[in-house]
């Protein structure tokens, strides 16, 4: 079992920052894949970063690449999202997710991650 806080949410003008932060804990050594998803009202869950435990690989959606980057601190049992360059379309709740299933070089998908934590909200006015 893995329990997943996620804190660093809030609200920001276009162009801004803000830095996710998501605080693991219970089984975590075996957790081989975790991810940042967001939903945005009216929408489905859509993944947006995914990192490997072993190795450190990395998966972005199309969306965020070059202003989102995914960090794990495996000693803290922490995930991170640094958020840049933040636009309106960004406006969402933002999960933190986790799994044992091995690490799959693409975007991370909602049906891939048995752990979830009660999400944080960003909001982006223009």
């Amino acid at each position: 079992q893995v329990q997943l806080v996620e804190s660093g949410g809030g609200s920001v003008q276009a162009g801004g920052s803000l830095r996710l932060s998501c605080a693991a804990s219970g089984d975590t050594y075996n957790t081989d894949c975790m991810g940042w998803f967001r939903q945005a009202p009216g929408k489905g869950r859509e993944g947006v970063a995914g990192i490997a435990s072993r190795g450190g690989s990395t998966y972005y959606a199309d969306s965020v690449k070059g202003r989102f980057t995914i960090s794990r601190d495996n000693a803290k049992n922490t995930l991170n999202l640094q958020m840049n360059s933040l636009s309106p379309e960004d406006t969402a709740m933002y999960y933190c997710a986790a799994d044992y299933s091995p690490w799959r070089d693409r975007v991370p998908v909602v049906r891939d991650f048995g752990y979830w934590g009660q999400g944080t909200q960003v909001t982006v006015s223009s």
